[in-house]
């Protein structure tokens, strides 16, 4: 047999990563050079810090320090922190080579089966044995240990847990080792729910390898031991760079909040984390990921006492200056959140219960008095604090709507707090300025989590209030306060308040409908169009297409200079693009008005909707889903789009609007139902016939020449038609096939006489009008 010979696109690739992993090795001998250096020189100093020195709090005026705060025992090392920071040593010269090597296999995950890739992570770990800590802290290694954590079973770890106990504070504190905890962290937690309902089975144990005590121990003590150790920490990491992430990380997972939902996520990661995955890993994420997960009851107290540690040794001050603080402020709305919906809800419940008995419910009303909160410390005395705009509920509300931080905060208190406090708010606050705060580009934020709590009256109340203002609304680009007073009134009913509304905005507009689209739209400007991502083909000889995919993914996902002028234009698009969505939603004038305007609108208007954005090809999508208020509006509105189907076609936006467009019926089930003709049909797929070769060149064109069954139109042509005549769905005719061949079987046996038998008929057995008939014919014969 030959020998395998490597293509030459393997050679060109081997010769190039050969060349990166040289830089790469000189960079960081440089870089571990300088970092041991500065290590030693902060040593040094910090040798002749004294132990005793006297703790200076933070100054007021809006100034901090990232790594500053209020609130940590005396014997401190550095600025707020009561540990010396580790160091872990470096790894040698031939680990590193050995590490990154698996890294690549693992980030490729071109393994034969399963069982080969956990062998091969076994290896690993056997390798990695005595060293995780340095492998954690290792600027170019510490992705190979996030992968590690994905791929691993419970066994490896909770080994991970041993081997990172008693230096995690030094570790969540790390510039690198906090993101290796955090995934450790998320990717363990489902593990605690299949203990507690007992679904979890323990893996076996490798040969020659021994059980530690942390395989023994449940998920559920490890973390927990996890939380003694960052326990005398808590009110520096609430603040630190790093060390935030990981509390934030340790919050959710105590209180059972779904793990990967786009809020979490948010509140997890900055928008600058590197996203570290493994190709082929997500079918290895627990289901217990995406929903709430049951945890047991010795989480709940913990959250209660981070809670009550955090915020110990601090006064009202301290904690506004966490609330302006722009590392410690999503953390503390995290603390705030679970405080109201885990403690103070259910207190209220259980006093209500408690009612009955009047000597009980005034001994529980003295006790939650007693009991300091962090709602308490906020606002304290609220509500009745709120009719004074000189205590220090009123002080802190007032002080924080048009603080860019503090207001988010004040969101969550908005949304989360009880309906006393609620109503206090609304009463003295928001409720006499809402107009004026809805006008504000930093206050709209917090009035605008007002109004989804409003009831019907306040409502209506605040729509009158806030008329007058549109035309402001519209000049400073407040699409979003509109959406939420359109949102609102169409969930309390309130139809009048809709149609003056919407009179007001087409005021706005010089009081014409046609305007409505080309305006929120911004379709007479130039907006930055979003980055695609260029399509790249994919090969069948192994790992060389998802290599090529990566390498031309990165250098299109280069940071873009953007202006700011740039960005207020896209969120603004992207406001009045949701407008015009939640316009399309409300039944009535409002959908009327909106597919008017789209009925208006120029070719090349249309066009450029469905071209430009992902915001405006959706305003398509959801008009040709949406019933019409206007017979030929469905027509109109794809009658514009045929003299461009190819472009369409071969457009990452343009390509969903028309394959929207086959997924209607040809003709409508009900009056004024979404529907497109089939003259329409035939006349795209005969365009996207004429440039088929053309088509398969892209995925993109694969996709629509698949999805409007282009091989069928070119070999049959009948079947196509059958095909895109039918109203029903796919589903629904493919369901329906075989029913249609049992009634035909049924009418074709009701039609033979009882007792037919084909050839074998035996007029003995024959019975009813079989019989009679033979008789009849016996008898004339």
């Amino acid at each position: 047999m030959g020998k395998n010979r490597k293509s030459k696109r393997q050679l060109v690739r081997d010769e190039k990563r050969a060349k990166k992993r040289g830089l790469e090795i000189e960079h960081e001998e440089a870089r571990d050079v300088k970092k041991q250096r500065r290590e030693e020189e902060a040593a040094q100093q910090e040798a002749f810090t004294p132990a005793d020195a006297e703790y200076v709090p933070p100054p007021l005026d809006g100034t901090y320090d990232e790594n500053a705060f209020p609130g940590g025992p005396e014997g401190r090392r550095g600025p707020n922190t009561n540990f010396e920071r580790e160091f872990f040593g470096m790894l040698a010269e031939q680990e590193q080579e050995y590490f990154r090597h698996a890294d690549e296999l693992l980030e490729l995950n071109d393994f034969p089966s399963t069982e080969e890739r956990d062998i091969f992570l076994q290896n690993v770990y056997k390798e990695m044995r005595g060293k995780e800590l340095k492998l954690a802290s290792s600027q170019s290694c510490s992705r190979l240990m996030e992968r590690l954590i994905l791929l691993s079973n419970t066994r490896q770890k909770k080994s991970l847990f041993d081997a990172f106990g008693g230096h995690f504070i030094s570790l969540v504190t790390h510039r690198f080792a906090s993101h290796c905890c955090e995934k450790l962290f998320l990717q363990s937690a489902p593990v605690v729910t299949q203990e507690l309902s007992g679904e979890y089975e323990q893996e076996p144990l490798p040969e020659g390898e021994e059980e530690t005590e942390a395989m023994k121990s449940s998920m559920e003590d490890l973390f927990l031991l996890t939380l003694d150790e960052l326990e005398e920490h808590l009110g520096y990491l609430l603040t630190d760079r790093f060390g935030s992430h990981a509390i934030r990380a340790l919050l959710v997972i105590l209180s059972g909040r779904p793990l990967d939902q786009a809020g979490t996520k948010s509140m997890l990661q900055s928008r600058k984390k590197e996203y570290i995955t493994v190709e082929g890993a997500a079918a290895n994420q627990s289901e217990l990921s995406s929903q709430i997960r049951a945890v047991p009851s010795s989480f709940t107290m913990a959250i209660k006492k981070i809670i009550d540690d955090s915020t110990m040794t601090m006064d009202a001050t301290a904690l506004r200056v966490l609330a302006r603080h722009p590392t410690g402020n999503p953390t503390l709305q995290l603390l705030l959140e679970l405080e109201l919906t885990m403690f103070v809800k259910g207190k209220e419940k259980k006093e209500k219960k408690q009612k009955k008995d009047d000597d009980k419910a005034e001994e529980k009303k003295e006790e939650t008095q007693s009991e300091v909160t962090l709602l308490g410390m906020l606002v304290p005395d609220a509500p009745a604090a709120f009719a004074d705009n000189t205590t220090q509920a009123a002080e802190f509300v007032n002080s924080m709507i048009y603080d860019p931080i503090g207001s988010r905060l004040l969101e969550t208190l908005i949304t989360h707090c009880p309906g006393k406090i609620f109503k206090g708010l609304q009463q003295h606050i928001f409720g006499p300025r809402i107009q004026s705060l809805l006008r504000n580009d930093i206050a709209c934020y917090p009035a605008i989590k007002v109004l989804n709590r409003l009831s019907r009256e306040d409502l209506a109340d605040a729509v009158e209030k806030s008329i007058p203002e549109m035309a402001s609304f519209v000049d400073k680009g407040r699409f979003n306060v509109i959406r939420t007073l359109f949102e609102r009134c169409h969930i309390r009913n309130g139809t009048d308040e809709i149609n003056a509304l919407l009179k007001a905005l087409t005021s706005a507009y010089g009081n014409d409908w046609k305007k409505l689209v080309p305006k929120l739209c911004m379709l007479d400007e130039e907006v930055e169009e979003e980055e695609q991502i260029p399509e790249v083909e994919m090969t069948g000889e192994g790992g060389e297409g998802k290599e090529e995919r990566k390498e031309e993914k990165k250098e299109k996902q280069q940071p873009k200079f953007q202006t700011q002028e740039a960005k207020n234009k896209a969120f603004m698009l992207n406001h009045g693009c949701q407008l015009v969505a939640a316009l399309l939603n409300i039944p009535g004038q409002p959908s009327k008005a909106i597919q008017a305007s789209l009925a208006a609108l120029k070719p090349a208007q249309v066009m450029k909707m469905a071209t430009t954005s992902h915001n405006t090809s959706s305003i398509l999508i959801k008009a040709l889903q949406t019933p019409a208020t206007n017979p030929t509006f469905h027509k109109v509105l794809v009658s514009s789009l045929l003299p461009h189907v190819y472009e369409l076609a071969t457009s990452q936006q343009g390509s969903a609007v028309l394959n929207e467009i086959i997924s209607l019926p040809s003709k409508p089930a009900e009056p004024n139902a979404p529907a497109v003709p089939f003259h329409m049909k035939e006349n795209i797929i005969s365009q996207l016939a004429n440039h088929e070769s053309d088509l398969r060149e892209t995925w993109l064109g694969r996709n629509v020449w698949r999805t409007w069954k282009g091989d069928m139109w070119s070999h049959r042509r009948h079947d196509w038609v059958r095909w895109a005549k039918e109203t029903d769905p796919e589903t629904a005719r493919v369901a329906a096939v075989p029913r249609k061949r049992e009634e035909k079987e049924k009418e074709e046996a009701e039609k033979k006489p009882k007792g037919y038998l084909g050839k074998n008929f035996d007029p003995k057995k024959a019975k009813g009008f079989a019989a009679k008939k033979f008789e009849k014919k016996e008898v004339e014969a």
